[in-house]
C-alpha cells in the first residue's frame, strides 16, 4: 500500500483530487449567487452537481493515466522508467493545500456552526415559514374573551393584535400567521398540531377579561412540538396600564425563550401609546370593523379620535387607508359616469392622503403609514412612488402579510407577474390559512399560465361568503381558458350577493359565456359588463376591445383592477395600439423606464415598446 500511495504522489492525483475540489466548490457558489439573477430552475443546480460528482473520478483516472510533460500530455505507461513528471513540490502544491483547506473550514463552518440565538433549522419547510438565521418562529393565538359580553370581542382581538405587534420588534423572534391563527379562535386544539401547521416553533395562548376601567390578561407560552408550557402569567390592572401591560408581556416572552429584545435606541416594544383610554378601545373597535370591510363606520368612529387626540399616529394610518376604500361603498363611484367616479375618488384621496402624511409625521418608522402612501401613490397611477412607499413599508415590518400583499398586487399590476407570484406564495406560506391570500395566490398563478394549479386552489375555497364574486369570477375565468365554458357559466351564476354585481349582469355573462368560442357579429352591441371580475368574457368571444370599458374606468375609480388585462387569455388586446396608450395613460411605462421592463414587453426603438 505503500509503494501505491507514492505511486499517487507521484502522478500528481492528490494535486488533481485537490484542484478539482477547489474548482468545483468555487463554482457552486458562482452558482448559487447567480441563480437568483437568472431565473434558474432548480434542475439546472441538479445536473451542475450531477456532472461534477461524476467527473470527479474521470480527472482522478486521467490523473493517474496521462502525465505533464515539457513535451506535452504523455501517456503515463509511455514515459521512460524512473522520470517523473515536472513541477514535483512546487509553490502549486502549497497553494492547493491552502485553498483546500480554506474550502473544507468554510464547509464544515457553514454545517456544524450553530446559528445565533437557536439551533433549530432554518429555510422554508413543508408546513409554512420557518427559522431565518437567529430567529425563532412564534404564532399568538387569539386570546379568549372572558369578559361575559360578546360586544368586547374587539377588545380581546385588538390585545391579540398588539401583542403580534410589540413581538414583532424583537428581532430574535419571528412571528407567523398573524391572521391564520384566527381560525383556531374559541378552540380546544393540540398544541402540536396548530404549530405544525402554522410552521410555529412556540405558541402563546390565553384570555382577557375586562371589567369597567380593569383588565386581566392571561398568557402562556408553550413549546409546539412537545406542549410543554414554558411560561405563565396573570396581569391584573387597570385600563391606563394597558400598554405597559403589553410591554411587559413581550419581555417576558422574550425572557423565557432567552433571546434579546434587539431594540436601538430610544425604540420600546409598544410605541404610538395614546393617554387617553377612550381613543385607544375606539382604535381597537375601528380596527374590527376594518377587517369587516365597513369603511364607513370606520370613518365615523376615527374622525372624532384624531379631532380628540391629534397625536396618534395608528388612528390617523387606520383613518387614511378607509379613506381610501370609500369610494367602493359609494353608489355613484361604482356605478355613475366616469366624472362622477373621478370626482368622488379624488375627494377621499386627499383625505387619505392627509391622514397617511400626519402618520408619518408622527412616527417617522411606523410602517403603515408607508404602506397608506403607497396605496394612495398607485391609486393615483405614480407606480415608482407606490413602490417606493411598499419598499419601505416592508424594510421597517419585512414580514406583515398585509403589505406583502399590497406588494403583490402593485407588482401584478405593472406587469411585474414573477415577482407578484413569489410575493404571493410567500404570503400564503407566512399565513396558510387566510382565503383571500389564496385567493391572490390562485390569481398569480392564473396569470402565470398555471391554470391547473390555479383551479386546484380556487375549488377549495368556499363558494359563497364574502369572497363569493371574487373567487366565482377567477374560477370562471379559469375554466373558460380550458374551453369548460358551460361549467364557466354555472360557476358565475353560483356567486351570492349583490353588493357588487347585480343578477341581471351575472346571468348576460353566463348566457355570453355559454355561446363561446363563437365570435360574436357585432361586439358593440353585446351587454355591458362594467366590472373586471367579468370583462374576461368579452375575451372568448372575440370583443376584446369592449374590456377597455372596464380599463378605461379602473383609470378612475380602481387602479388595482387594471392587474386583469395581464391574464393570458387578453394577449390579442396586449399587441393593440389601444393597449399601448392605456399603459401611457396608467403611468405603467414611465415605472418600466425606471425600474425595468416587465415580462411580457419590451422596448422598441426610442419610444415604443411590444408586449406578448
Amino acid at each position: 500500500m505503500g509503494s501505491f500511495f507514492a505511486e499517487l504522489k507521484r502522478r500528481h492525483v492528490y494535486r488533481v483530487a485537490a484542484a478539482y475540489a477547489v474548482i468545483a466548490w468555487l463554482l457552486l457558489q458562482l452558482f448559487n449567487n447567480v441563480t437568483p439573477i437568472l431565473e434558474a430552475p432548480p434542475w439546472v443546480g441538479r445536473v451542475l452537481l450531477l456532472l461534477l460528482v461524476v467527473g470527479f473520478p474521470i480527472a482522478l483516472l486521467l490523473a493517474w493515466t496521462f502525465e505533464a510533460t515539457l513535451a506535452g500530455i504523455k501517456r503515463e505507461s509511455a514515459l521512460p522508467a524512473g522520470v517523473a513528471p515536472p513541477l514535483r513540490h512546487s509553490w502549486i502544491d502549497w497553494v492547493l493545500a491552502g485553498a483546500l483547506v480554506v474550502v473544507i473550514g468554510l464547509v464544515s463552518y457553514e454545517q456544524l456552526a450553530p446559528s445565533r440565538g437557536t439551533n433549530e433549522a432554518q429555510g422554508i419547510g413543508p408546513n409554512g415559514p420557518q427559522n431565518q438565521a437567529g430567529t425563532i418562529s412564534i404564532a399568538v393565538l387569539p386570546l379568549a374573551n372572558l369578559s361575559g359580553d360578546a360586544s368586547q370581542e374587539f377588545f380581546s382581538d385588538g390585545m391579540t393584535d398588539e401583542i403580534i405587534t410589540a413581538l414583532t420588534k424583537v428581532t430574535a423572534l419571528r412571528v407567523v400567521g398573524r391572521e391564520s391563527a384566527y381560525q383556531y379562535k374559541g378552540q380546544k386544539t393540540d398544541m402540536r398540531a396548530v404549530g405544525q401547521a402554522l410552521g410555529a416553533s412556540y405558541l402563546i395562548a390565553g384570555s382577557v377579561r375586562k371589567d369597567g376601567d380593569r383588565v386581566r390578561i392571561s398568557a402562556q407560552l408553550t413549546r409546539a412540538d412537545t406542549g410543554v408550557n414554558l411560561w405563565a402569567e396573570s396581569y391584573d390592572r387597570e385600563l391606563k396600564d394597558i400598554f405597559a401591560t403589553q410591554s411587559d408581556i413581550a419581555q417576558a416572552i422574550a425572557g423565557a425563550l432567552k433571546v434579546p429584545l434587539g431594540l436601538q435606541q430610544g425604540e420600546s416594544l409598544v410605541a404610538n401609546r395614546t393617554s387617553d383610554v377612550d381613543s385607544y378601545q375606539q382604535y381597537l373597535r375601528a380596527r374590527a370593523l376594518f377587517r369587516a370591510r365597513s369603511y364607513d363606520d370606520v370613518i365615523a368612529i376615527l374622525e372624532p379620535v384624531v379631532a380628540r387626540d391629534p397625536d396618534y399616529a395608528p388612528a390617523w394610518a387606520l383613518l387614511s387607508f378607509a379613506y381610501s376604500n370609500a369610494p367602493f361603498d359609494t353608489p355613484a363611484a361604482r356605478r355613475g359616469t366616469i366624472e362622477e367616479a373621478r370626482r368622488i375618488t379624488q375627494s377621499f384621496q386627499a383625505k387619505a392622503e392627509m391622514a397617511a402624511r400626519t402618520a408619518l409625521r408622527l412616527d417617522p418608522k411606523y410602517a403603515g403609514a408607508y404602506w397608506a402612501l403607497g396605496r394612495i401613490e398607485g391609486d393615483r397611477n405614480n407606480w415608482v412612488g407606490a413602490d417606493d412607499f411598499m419598499r419601505q413599508a416592508l424594510k421597517l415590518d419585512p414580514n406583515d402579510p398585509d403589505i406583502l400583499n399590497a406588494y403583490r398586487a402593485t407588482m401584478d399590476i405593472v406587469g411585474r407577474l414573477k415577482e407578484g407570484l413569489r410575493t404571493a406564495q410567500l404570503v400564503e406560506m407566512l399565513e396558510p390559512f387566510v382565503p383571500g391570500y389564496k385567493l391572490s395566490l390562485a390569481s398569480g398563478l392564473l396569470r402565470d399560465g398555471q391554470n391547473a394549479a390555479a383551479i386546484k386552489i380556487l375549488e377549495a375555497l368556499p363558494a359563497g361568503g364574502a369572497l363569493s364574486y371574487a373567487r366565482n369570477t377567477a374560477l370562471a375565468r379559469a375554466y373558460a381558458v380550458e374551453g369548460r365554458y358551460s361549467q364557466a357559466a354555472d360557476t358565475l351564476l353560483a356567486i351570492e350577493g349583490d353588493d357588487i354585481m347585480s343578477r341581471p349582469l351575472l346571468e348576460q355573462a353566463a348566457r355570453l359565456l355559454r355561446t363561446a368560442p363563437t365570435k360574436v357579429a357585432a361586439p358593440e352591441t353585446l351587454p355591458a359588463l362594467p366590472n373586471a371580475g367579468l370583462n374576461f368574457v368579452y375575451a372568448h368571444v372575440g370583443a376584446f376591445e369592449r374590456i377597455f370599458e372596464v380599463a378605461e374606468r379602473n383609470l378612475a375609480v380602481d387602479a388595482a383592477a387594471s392587474g386583469s388585462l395581464w391574464y393570458p387569455d387578453l394577449a390579442p388586446l396586449r399587441k393593440t395600439q389601444r393597449f399601448k396608450d392605456y399603459a401611457r395613460r396608467a403611468g405603467w411605462v414611465d415605472y418600466w423606464k425606471a425600474r425595468g421592463w416587465p415580462d411580457l414587453c419590451k422596448p422598441q426603438g426610442a419610444d415604443d415598446f411590444t408586449c406578448e
